[in-house]
């Protein structure tokens, strides 16, 4: 059977469902902030990384220095 709530505890239910969602969202908008920052410093770290090899990349592809044998 079910229970015929008053128009004060339909609101008071109302509110207290309100609150929780608000709490909520805060939480998972922190979690999200957190996560962008890792994101970013994830970001930053690939550029460095990927500039490095580039400039290790170019390096090796350079012609070593035309040079006699010792032998000669």
């Amino acid at each position: 059977m079910s229970e015929i709530k008053t128009d004060a505890e339909r609101i008071t239910l109302l509110e207290e469902t309100i609150a929780h969602q608000a709490r909520t969202i805060d939480e998972l908008s922190e979690q999200i902030a957190e996560q962008w920052k890792v994101v970013e410093q994830t970001r930053a770290k690939l550029d460095r990384l990927t500039e490095r090899f580039l400039s290790l990349e170019e390096s090796s592809l350079e012609a070593p220095a035309i040079t006699r044998p010792p032998h000669y």
